[in-house]
């Protein structure tokens, strides 16, 4: 079993209430769910206007596997366009 678990933060920017930033980051949760079958979840910074901390994990029976779908967590985080990912954590643990 290998769990990889990805921790991104990111800035909103120009975002002028909390309303408009849970907005955004419903969305991209919702949308990294849908799309890659990951857990995701805001995990820090909630009440920041400009910042977002959200965590992702997966469950998968090979680490190339667990990595892959980090990476591409990841790399539709950096297309997305709303924000700009700041801060990378990432890793895969095997058991």
């Amino acid at each position: 079993m290998n769990i990889g678990i990805l921790k991104v933060e990111i800035y909103l920017g120009d975002t002028f209430s909390l309303k408009d930033k849970r907005s955004i980051v419903k969305s991209v949760i919702e949308r990294l769910k849908g799309k890659f079958n990951l857990s995701v979840a805001e995990v820090e910074r909630q009440d920041d206007l400009r910042f977002a901390v959200i965590g992702i994990s997966c469950v998968s029976s090979s680490k190339n596997h667990a990595e892959s779908q980090l990476e591409s967590a990841l790399n539709f985080l950096e297309e997305d366009g709303r924000f700009f990912v700041q801060n990378i954590e990432r890793e895969v643990f095997s058991f």
